[in-house]
This record gives C-alpha cells, structure tokens and sequence, in this order.
C-alpha cells in the first residue's frame, strides 16, 4: 500500500503505533495494513529510538489513508481532534462505540464522543444527525438537542422521538 491521497493524517503515539494499527483494522471491516518503516542507528542522538524498531506504518481505514509514527512521549492526543463515524443506523452505532470504546477513558464519553485506550477521540454519530440540528432556532432542534446533551451514546430512537415530538425528552 502506497500514500496516495494529498492529505493523510498523521498520529503520534509514544511507541505503540503498531499496537494502535493492528487494533483500529481490526474494528474497522474496510481496512488494512501498509508499509512499515524502521528506525537505523542514524539520528538516535535526535530519536532515541533503538535501531530496528517500528518508525512509521501507513494504514487505511474506510478508504481513509493515516501514518501512525512511533514518536516519543513528547506530544498526547486531546479532544481538539477528533474522527467522526457516521453510522448508518443503532447497530453501526452500538458496534463502534463498543469497538472504540474497550479499555478508554469513559469520563471522556459525552454526546456521541469517545475516547479509545490510545487516547484517540472518535464521535460515533447517526448520518442525519446534522439535518437534524441544522435549524438551531426551532422547536424541533431544541428538542433534538436536549435529548442529543443527555447522551453518552447515541441513541437514535430517542433522537428521532424528540425530532418528531413523539414521547418530548424535557
């Protein structure tokens, strides 16, 4: 597998990249494994790293290209970056956010945001979820919001109640 896109998103992890590869294509069904770079004795008063161990893995994950460095403890993940999923329907919904969630921080769950155990954040999100908001001033939004605040995981039933002012969540 080659980069081919003109964008690729980068992640730094600390030194198990290969972990994090190996664990988001086996939750996502459309992807695979690429390329893989290693770390020579060159540089290592720069790197630090020990010669032959994992640099770079190019991965892809639903037709989405990433790099995944083995950087050091210098930089962590934070919520101000995040990927969104856009699900289908509840059982898309309840498959990823069971998938991503495994062994992440559930203080950091709210809204349809997760974060996994290596410290990625993910938004697991109905595809309507934005028609359903686009109108902030309405009855109808407000409502949908309201029920949308409350929630870890999405719940599209509820959603949709709210939306159609079926059983109101105030």
């Amino acid at each position: 597998m080659m980069l081919t896109q003109k964008i690729v998103t980068n992640l730094w992890f600390d030194n198990n990249a290969e972990d994090a590869v190996n664990f988001y294509t086996s939750v996502f069904k459309d992807s695979k494994a690429g390329n893989l770079t290693r770390y020579s004795k060159e540089g290592y008063e720069i790197h630090q790293r020990p010669e032959g161990s994992v640099m770079t893995i190019e991965f892809e994950l639903a037709g989405q290209s990433f790099l995944a460095l083995n950087g050091g403890p210098v930089f962590k993940f934070n919520e101000a970056v995040s990927f969104i999923i856009l699900c289908e329907n509840q059982e898309e919904i309840d498959y990823y956010w069971e998938k991503l969630g495994e062994g992440g921080d559930p203080k950091a769950q709210q809204c349809g945001w997760l974060k996994d155990k290596f410290g990625v954040s993910w938004q697991v999100v109905p595809k309507g979820m934005q028609d359903m908001l686009r109108d902030h001033t309405s009855e109808q939004t407000q409502r949908v919001m309201n029920a949308f605040m409350k929630m870890k995981k999405i719940i599209m039933a509820e959603l949709e109640k709210a939306y159609n002012r079926e059983g109101i969540l105030v």
